[in-house]
């Protein structure tokens, strides 16, 4: 090798190792002292009790940030209802270098200090499905009081001309999910005025079917089984353990509403031990939030993605959007559910709702 050519070679390699240094200096810093991971997005979801999570908002929000950004990497973690695993996730993804977190928290409240600390380091948060505190950056979610009405209403029309004499169990969500006290709000707002009366009223920690279950077996023995005539169970997870416990003990024709459009939500509307469920069109909210979520891993502007100003406790004047649901029941999952491919009419109508499915109109 002359010597022309050696000082090519060794001048290419010299700067080949200057990027590599550059590159990895970047994407290991982000523990105050500079730079940060430009390329990832952290996404922490609360839960996997509720099917949604892993079967719908993980797989849509993954997607549309691979659509916009080919090149960026999402760094996942559930923490399985576990709000100091979740702590232990975020600081993990601060420590990485990550600047942009998507997080759905398990405690919104136990959140402000490690949001805020994030922020200091200039870390973008954004709070998905539940308004967590400290400095976010930006919130999407639903209406949850407007969808707690949903819920009440929805348990109103299916007690009918009755309803202005019925006693009414609610069965609330958990009371770590800012959303619970919202839902219990807007249904108490419809039920307080169009029922007889809430005879039995319980929130449930975890969202927990189990839990759901149990209550509603105690609710059953302090009532007796005539004595209520509808039960309002926040989702359709707890809805699935109040219709057991109702079962067992021989409960019959008493209106149950849910909400999350779970599969296994629908398939008990369609069999008859479920009455309606609330329908929160997830895609359009996971998408924006991934939108988002790019846009500011990217430096750009969110104004067009965040045409509403939410307060949090902790945080005024939040930059967000609030979608809309629709009350499900078994006359409309096919304008809903099936319209919107949510699910497959197969997916639905198994070998074991056949017959429900035949009945209902979907085959």
């Amino acid at each position: 090798m002359n010597a022309k050519v050696r000082r090519v070679v060794i001048g290419t390699a010299a700067v080949s190792m200057a990027l590599s240094l550059a590159a990895c200096g970047k994407a290991g810093g982000g523990d105050g002292g500079g730079g940060g991971d430009d390329k990832t997005i952290g996404l922490l979801l609360p839960e996997n009790k509720t099917t949604r999570y892993e079967t719908f908002d993980r797989p849509y929000i993954e997607k549309k940030i691979k659509s916009l950004c080919s090149e960026c990497k999402v760094k996942y973690n559930n923490a399985s209802q576990d709000s100091e695993t979740q702590k232990k996730q975020f600081d993990a993804l601060i420590a990485q270098g990550v600047k942009t977190i998507i997080l759905d928290a398990v405690d919104a409240q136990a959140t402000k200090s490690w949001v805020d600390r994030a922020a200091k380091k200039d870390v973008k948060v954004v709070a998905y499905d539940r308004l967590a505190e400290g400095d976010i950056s930006a919130y999407i979610s639903y209406d949850n009081e407007r969808i707690g009405e949903l819920q009440g209403q929805g348990l109103v029309d299916a007690l009918g001309d009755k309803a202005k004499d019925s006693n009414v169990v609610m069965i609330n969500g958990s009371p770590t999910d800012p959303n619970a006290p919202l839902f219990k709000k807007g249904a108490h707002s419809v039920l307080d005025e169009k029922v007889k009366k809430v005879v039995y009223e319980q929130d449930i920690p975890d969202w927990s079917p189990d839990e759901a279950n149990k209550k509603m077996g105690a609710a059953i023995t302090k009532l007796g089984k005539d004595g209520f005539d509808g039960v309002y169970a926040a989702n359709d997870g707890m809805a699935g353990g109040v219709s057991t416990a109702m079962k067992k003990q021989g409960v019959k024709d008493v209106p149950l509403g849910g909400q999350d459009a779970e599969l296994a939500g629908l398939q008990r509307i369609i069999k008859g031990d479920q009455t309606l469920t609330i329908y929160k069109a997830i895609k359009p909210q996971a998408e924006t939030t991934a939108e988002i979520a790019v846009a500011l891993l990217k430096g750009e502007k969110i104004d067009e993605f965040t045409p509403k100003k939410v307060d949090s406790k902790s945080k005024k004047g939040v930059p967000s959007q609030l979608y809309d649901a629709k009350i499900v029941t078994k006359d409309n999952i096919k304008d809903t559910i099936l319209k919107d491919k949510v699910y497959k009419v197969d997916q639905i109508c198994t070998p074991q709702f056949e017959k429900a499915c035949e009945a209902a109109g979907l085959q």
